[in-house]
């Protein structure tokens, strides 16, 4: 642990033997834990755990490890999502949302579990010491004014308020405008809302005064105005201005574009002033991060941002006079998850600096305008998501080889669990098996890393059957543990479970996915411009032919989404290599997935990019397919259509190609309902044994 002491300790591994097997379910009944949230004062924490399916909210005091209670009771796995999550000021009560799509591409709420009376996506408040959750509204994106007293939400599009200081209050419509609103930011003084009106191929950043019920726009303009944040004094909104390229199309490389740029505007005329701009070639492209605030208004006059100018996403800063922006992160390594403490002082950050294959936690002073960044976290455990609470203490959510995401809190060289007493006493993580960083050469020579399971009873000499796992995404990273986000962290899982069954388990970080530097991420002719990363594919399964405990006429590949499209592809145009495989909800036909993203795509018009699309699709070499397949999908997937897989299966049925297939009514793509999971991973390993074992 490299020095490093962890609050919670497993089981001795002897204790239970690595001959014991153990369930899917079992892998997957700990915690995991999302949405960590920081009091605005004291030291309070709060955070979302879902147990089996059963999503509810969690408090701690962040210097008190153990401890952490559940405030919310909700018991069943009924796929109803718990976000947006705020706590009021004085601390004592915590602001959701349950329900709804959180993929957020479709405004239909989802109703995996079929409940007789549908499914609503409503906000609600409870307060941390106990007591029934309390229904506010219908709608989504709730943000609490600084006050405690109001809630601002969007439904159908529009914003409203609701009272929290009144229980008999109804909510209230703002005001109707064009367009579909997003990012509710409240003033610090709590007078104004400032938010995004999205119009299609543009947007606005807005200012709407509570006290003269009337809204100003920041400026508008014909490109994308996006992420509001405001000035301490609330008088000013710093937003980012995104220019609008027609041509730019998802899953295809975007190194440059029309640069970017940061404004500055007075909140109650709309004239704004670009502070920074950034420059042609690499960094012209804007790249977020997956954190809730784009830019941060320090206590020291700069704006903080993401920016990819040397082909790294770093932070930067740029005072507010405007100018050159400072480096605040240099190195090979990529930030990510980012809080700014309500002081507006410090920064804290994870990224993957110095272990390029999990995260740690980074802390900068950015009042002082000076300074190298801090660790304050690293070992062999993935620190993600830090929040700074009111006591200055920083929690983080936390997972290793053997734990999923669960909060933690940092105190100088120890890391200590919150909630420990949430963990299954059968939950089997002491057995599972701790993988190992490989990096592998792909069929063009690329260097390409992937973490390796091996069986944990495999004797020397002995071959066995292999799976090759490729992630979805395709912008993301498979990491040395348990994922921050369910999807992965699920399928971290299911590797787990492969290999307590006797596969060895590879599962590659092809390019095209995050974590190793822009030219990495937008590489050459990937996706839907030509399919680069089948190079990777081969080259995993090449290399898992070299390894002496592997049977090389037993490798098969599985994934979701941009996996199952890369599974589907390895069947497609390898068979040859790839004996079976497991396709959850994957692409087949990229003229039928860009539309879910670009509304305006329409092949008919774009004849060269949709020949090319085709051409880079399984459907195109259906006709070599030769392996069987499990398909599974979801028939209300708001991301895969539904259409991707009816379509495959007509072709596999022409070519006579063997395929089994697990459909699930109602649900999405991620699914919601975590007796999905099992039921999809219980399939995949039965499947996967009767094709190779």
């Amino acid at each position: 642990m490299c020095g490093w002491t962890v609050g919670l300790v497993l089981g001795a591994a002897s204790a239970f033997g690595f001959a014991q097997g153990f369930t899917i379910e079992q892998a997957l009944s700990a915690p995991f834990c999302t949405e960590l949230h920081a009091a605005p004062a004291g030291g309070q924490v709060s955070w979302v755990a879902d147990i089996g399916g059963r999503r509810n909210l969690w408090v701690a005091q962040a210097g008190k490890p153990g401890s952490a209670k559940q405030v919310t009771h909700y018991t069943e796995d009924d796929g109803q999502e718990i976000s947006s999550v705020e706590w009021t000021h004085d601390g004592s009560s915590l602001v959701y949302v349950r329900g709804g799509d959180t993929e957020g591409l479709n405004p239909a709420v989802p109703n995996p579990a079929d409940s007789v009376h549908g499914a609503k996506e409503e906000i609600w408040v409870v307060s941390v010491q106990g007591g029934e959750p309390r229904l506010l509204a219908e709608g989504h994106e709730s943000a609490v004014s600084p006050d405690g007293k109001t809630v601002a939400y969007v439904t159908k599009g529009q914003i409203w308020i609701v009272r929290l200081d009144d229980q008999k209050a109804k909510p209230e419509q703002l005001m109707e405008i064009r367009g579909s609103q997003h990012g509710l930011r409240w003033s610090p003084d709590g007078t104004r809302l400032a938010f995004v009106s999205g119009r299609g191929d543009h947007s606005f950043v807005v200012a709407y005064s509570l006290a003269d019920k009337a809204w100003t726009y920041m400026e508008p303009s014909t490109d994308g105005d996006e992420a509001p944040v405001w000035s301490p004094d609330s008088k000013q909104i710093a937003f980012m201005r995104v220019p609008g390229q027609k041509e730019d199309l998802l899953f295809m490389p975007h190194r440059e574009a029309l640069p970017w740029s940061i404004r500055v505007a007075d909140a109650s005329t709309g004239k704004s002033r670009e502070i920074w701009k950034a420059a042609e070639g690499v960094g012209s492209a804007y790249r977020e991060t997956p954190s809730a605030d784009q830019l941060h208004w320090t206590a020291g006059g700069e704006i903080v941002f993401p920016w990819e100018r040397d082909g790294w996403l770093h932070f930067y800063a740029v005072p507010m006079a405007g100018g050159s922006a400072r480096l605040l992160t240099p190195g090979g390594f990529e930030v990510e998850h980012v809080s700014l403490s309500d002081d507006r002082k410090t920064l804290v950050f994870d990224s993957n600096q110095d272990d390029i294959d999990r995260r740690h936690v980074w802390r900068i002073d950015v009042a002082s305008q000076g300074g190298a960044p801090e660790a304050l976290t690293r070992g062999d455990g993935i620190e993600t998501q830090p929040v700074v609470t009111g006591d200055g203490s920083v929690v983080v959510l936390r997972s290793d080889a053997h734990m999923p995401m669960h909060a933690a809190v940092v105190r100088g060289r120890n890391i200590a669990d919150l909630a420990p007493q949430a963990v299954p006493q059968d939950y089997p993580g002491a057995r599972f098996v701790t993988p190992k960083q490989v990096i592998f050469l792909a069929a063009d020579g690329m260097q390409i890393h992937g973490q390796l399971f091996l069986p944990p009873d495999l004797k020397p000499g002995e071959r066995r059957p292999a799976v090759v796992f490729f992630h979805g995404g395709s912008q993301r990273q498979m990491l040395l543990g348990f994922h921050y986000m369910d999807y992965y962290s699920n399928a971290y899982a299911m590797n787990q479970y492969l290999a307590s069954k006797g596969y060895v388990v590879l599962a590659a970080n092809y390019r095209s996915g995050i974590g190793y530097g822009m030219k990495f991420r937008e590489a050459l002719n990937y996706g839907a411009d030509g399919a680069s990363e089948f190079n990777d594919v081969m080259g995993a399964g090449m290399y898992l032919r070299t390894l002496s405990e592997v049977d090389g006429s037993k490798i098969a590949s599985w994934g979701g989404s941009y996996g199952g499209y890369l599974t589907a592809l390895a069947l497609a145009r390898a068979s040859d290599l790839f004996a079976a495989g497991v396709d959850f909800h994957g692409v087949h036909d990229w003229n039928l997935e860009m539309p879910t993203f670009v509304p305006t795509y329409d092949p008919r018009e774009r004849e060269q990019i949709a020949r090319r699309a085709f051409e880079s699709s399984p459907m195109a070499s259906v006709n070599t397919w030769r392996s069987p397949v499990l398909l599974i999908h979801g028939d209300d997937d708001r991301n895969v259509p539904f259409a991707e897989t009816v379509q495959l299966v007509e072709a596999l049925r022409k070519h006579k190609v063997e395929f089994e297939e697990l459909i699930f009514p109602d649900e999405i793509h991620g699914f919601l309902l975590q007796r999905s999971w099992i039921k999809a991973y219980t399939a995949a390993a039965d499947f996967l044994d009767r094709k190779l074992k």
